[in-house]
């Protein structure tokens, strides 16, 4: 491997564990960070530059986003989890071979997702309620979404490629780049072409597809080690079933989840446009604070990956020690943003159309986000245990949690809004973050002593 290549990657099995997630996640977190802001803009620019009605419909599409965008993340983080493991290995022959089972399965699986979440738009949201004043504008911003996922699968499937070779910065400038275009397209299509909402839909695959060819580019011309001849795309069926065994249980996790949050898009949708707006700038800031969560996640599906890879597990223990400690301070500070600055956040979405209107979306938008955050230690540590279990190959448990909070959810969001009207709606993610958190504890807390137990001295144990 020439010198070049080994300063862009990053053996992640050898140094200290809290200096190499810490250092790792940076640039992650300010990746996403800047993602989580070009949607907010996304968001800001239609509910100030249009008006209310189109912020609760492009809000009301967020859970049927995180339905099919979620599924290809999640497949995508998953099929990166044996690159990790052949780089820990130093077996670059079969991760050259696992990039291009990997490529062919991302292509089949875009034209069937694309295919079949363009042809449920409509029926899915009259399937929650979705009101008569928004269904159209609603219809026209997540369709377009969906006809464009090729663009975020060809973005995600090469920036986790690139991050369980232990580059997480590469992605990240590509994704400022994407994101400060988006904004850009934002204002030329919303407001110069008056496209709408199919404008800020637009910006968004367009941007994202910009990120996704840049990543490619990048590669080919500094990553030799990931060059592809026609025999790293020769079939093999075993293999395509381990990327998929590991891939799809994190995508239907997502998935899983994304249903519980659509059904309680259902009841959310019965309180009328108001609430769905003060919902929809919440949950906008709600994602943005809890960044840190996800990126502490990715990394640890990394770290662990690549230590598996070694038959390091005493460094995956240590590793996920020190990983928790530090996603529980983040968790503390987003708590203390989310209680004090709820309501100037919140008002960056609002229009002043009617003050009496503003002030009841406001309101609700402030009681929502001091729910959340007293659960956020929750939620923070699930992304930890999760994405560690997933990392060491072990996908079942990660995918019950999923279950667990699918179910959970689907109660809470059936029974509490009746009971306890919109603080209901806040109480049902919390009290799914809870249960999903302290199940994958107690499954890491086995799993991990069972690794540990077949990689030691003496067993010949070989995943790979």
């Amino acid at each position: 491997m020439e010198n070049e290549q080994r300063q862009k990657i990053k053996d992640m099995t050898t140094g200290s564990p809290t200096k190499l997630i810490l250092f790792f996640s940076i640039p992650l977190l300010i990746g996403n960070v800047f993602q989580q802001l070009y949607n907010m803009v996304d968001t800001i620019i239609v509910g100030r530059c249009i008006n209310t009605d189109a912020l609760a419909a492009v809000g009301l599409t967020g859970p049927m986003s995180f339905l099919v965008i979620g599924f290809v993340m999640g497949l995508t983080s998953g099929f990166a989890v044996l690159v990790a493991q052949r780089f820990g290995a130093k077996d670059e022959a079969g991760m050259r071979h696992c990039v291009g089972i990997i490529t062919i399965l991302s292509v089949v699986i875009t034209i069937l997702v694309t295919v079949l979440a363009v042809g449920t738009t409509r029926p899915l949201l009259r399937l929650i309620n979705t009101p008569d004043n928004v269904i159209e504008q609603s219809c026209q911003y997540i369709g377009t979404i969906f006809a464009g996922i090729g663009a975020t699968v060809l973005y995600n499937v090469l920036a986790c490629i690139l991050r369980a070779l232990g580059d997480s910065k590469t992605p990240l400038y590509f994704l400022m780049i994407s994101s400060v275009l988006n904004i850009g397209l934002d204002f030329l299509f919303i407001m110069n072409l008056n496209l709408g909402v199919r404008g800020a839909a637009l910006a968004t695959v367009v941007s994202q597809g910009v990120s996704g060819i840049l990543c490619f580019l990048y590669i080919r011309r500094k990553f030799p080690i990931l060059h592809l001849t026609k025999q790293d795309f020769a079939w093999d069926g075993k293999l395509a079933w381990k990327h998929l065994s590991i891939g799809l249980p994190m995508a239907f996790q997502f998935s899983i989840t994304a249903i519980g949050v659509i059904v309680l898009q259902g009841a959310l949708n019965l309180f009328g446009s108001e609430k769905i707006a003060a919902y929809t700038a919440a949950s906008k800031v709600e994602q943005l604070v809890s960044q840190p969560a996800g990126t502490f996640g990715v990394t640890m599906a990394n770290y662990t990956g690549q230590n598996l890879g070694a038959a390091r597990i005493d460094r995956i223990r240590k590793g996920v020690r020190q990983a928790t400690i530090l996603t529980l301070c983040f968790a503390a500070f987003g708590m203390l943003i989310m209680t004090l600055c709820g309501d100037p956040l919140t008002r960056l979405f609002i229009t002043g159309e009617d003050a009496a209107k503003v002030e009841e979306i406001i309101s609700a938008s402030k009681q929502y986000l001091r729910i959340s955050a007293t659960f956020f230690p929750f939620l923070f540590v699930i992304f930890i245990y999760r994405n560690t279990l997933q990392g060491v190959g072990r996908s079942f448990m990660p995918l019950m949690g999923g279950v667990l909070e699918l179910v959970v959810r689907c109660v809470a969001a059936s029974v509490l809004p009746g009971m306890l009207g919109f603080v209901g709606v806040c109480l049902t993610g919390p009290l799914a973050w809870v249960s999903a958190a302290v199940l994958l504890f107690i499954s890491y807390v086995i799993i991990i002593r069972q690794v540990q137990k077949q990689y030691a001295p003496g067993t010949g144990a070989n995943t790979l």
